[in-house]
């Protein structure tokens, strides 16, 4: 079978994409990494005007920008014009700046047009902030992953420590609470739970717990069809 997408919505530091990784390699689904495709752009904005990020220089940058996700061994590598940029996009400046470039209509239009393109005739385990109620309203499966916003940060600060990228624990929080503000307020396509979705609470599951309870999801699912 082709064409199944699973959607996992939720927030920043909410489990998603460490939950999306792992089932789709238990599935041997492709992951789609959206908020990789989003962290590359702002990386790529702030590169070439870090204090003039505005629409003039992103309907400029989208026409010559080229983003591309890439399966190498058991990992997966975002690569921006041609250029391995999957530690860069993690750190502490793109963090500051991502949902701002996100938040851009014209981004947005261009990022859903290029995910659908990558989804097309593959099987799909994706994650974002609208995935399920955007990117893929017809997914066969929707989740959204929720989490206490301390844990989240726990979470996160691990997750970069292991990058060897050290950021305070309070900062890592501030920026959780303004990208959550940001995320759900913004007019064009806001972080909300499509109406079909499972909403799972991750406060206080392990990652392990976090995977097998979407796997199972999954592959109820996929019995059913």
């Amino acid at each position: 079978m082709a064409d199944f997408i699973v959607a996992i919505d939720g927030a920043a530091g909410s489990g998603k994409s460490t939950t999306a990784r792992g089932v789709a390699r238990r599935l041997n689904f492709f992951h789609l990494d959206t908020g990789a495709m989003y962290r590359a752009f702002t990386l790529k904005c702030l590169r070439t005007k870090k204090d003039e990020i505005n629409q003039e220089l992103v309907n400029k940058l989208i026409k010559k920008t080229r983003i591309v996700l890439k399966k190498e061994g058991d990992e997966y590598h975002t690569y921006l014009d041609e250029k391995n940029v999957s530690l860069e996009i993690r750190g502490p400046e793109v963090n500051k700046y991502v949902s701002q470039v996100s938040a851009i209509p014209e981004v947005r239009e261009w990022m859903v047009h290029q995910q659908r393109a990558i989804a097309k005739n593959k099987n799909v385990v994706c994650e974002g902030r609208d995935i399920g109620t955007v990117v893929f309203p017809d997914a066969q499966v929707k989740i959204f992953m929720k989490a206490d916003i301390k844990v989240r940060a726990r979470r996160r600060k691990k997750e970069l420590a292991e990058k060897n990228i050290n950021v305070d624990l309070n900062d890592i929080l501030k920026n959780l609470e303004f990208r959550d503000q940001f995320d759900s307020t913004r007019k064009h396509s806001p972080l909300r739970i499509a109406q079909d979705a499972i909403v799972i609470d991750t406060t206080n599951l392990t990652i392990e717990q976090e995977i097998d309870l979407v796997e199972k999801i999954v592959r109820a699912r996929l019995k059913n069809l």
